[in-house]
């Protein structure tokens, strides 16, 4: 029976690259000269720290255009409040968001039920397991998929005949 996988991840040794490259961006830009602004990646938690808001989101613009360029969709980035940090500057943290959660996994077999195509969705683990009896079928809900705009970008894996 034909099947596959919703999942949705990111290459984190891409989005290391990403946040060296804008690392260095920063470090070379004119209007970031004299600003003590940095960015750094521990595991999945990018932390920024800036002079004011506005040279914040400066950073988090040249961010997510590295991201781009290393072919991570934005979407995956979930930003904290910012706050302020010690020397009259600002933090933000940033959770690169890994697998589907269990909200989002609901969301996405509601969408798939409300479509009305013969296709059994089920949730294992940080994805989803889509089976039907009918490869049409199965690009269909990826179709489907693609056009519903959820919050965060989705990889379709394990295509099986």
């Amino acid at each position: 029976m034909p099947s596959f996988d919703i999942v949705s991840e990111v290459d984190l040794q891409e989005a290391d690259n990403a946040v060296n490259q804008a690392s260095k961006e920063i470090g070379t830009r004119y209007d970031f000269k004299g600003s003590k602004s940095s960015i750094k990646r521990d595991g999945a938690i990018v932390t920024v720290i800036s002079d004011d808001e506005y040279k914040m989101e400066q950073v988090m613009e040249v961010l997510k255009g590295k991201l781009v360029k290393r072919k991570i969709d934005p979407g995956v980035l979930e930003f904290s409040n910012i706050e302020p940090a010690s020397g009259a500057l600002v933090r933000q943290t940033v959770t690169i968001r890994q697998g589907v959660d269990k909200e989002l996994a609901k969301k996405i077999i509601k969408i798939i039920k409300e479509s009305k195509i013969k296709v059994q969705a089920s949730i294992q683990g940080e994805q989803v397991r889509i089976t039907g009896k009918k490869r049409d079928d199965l690009q269909s809900v990826i179709a489907l998929m693609k056009e519903s705009k959820l919050e965060m970008p989705l990889q379709y894996i394990n295509f099986r005949d």
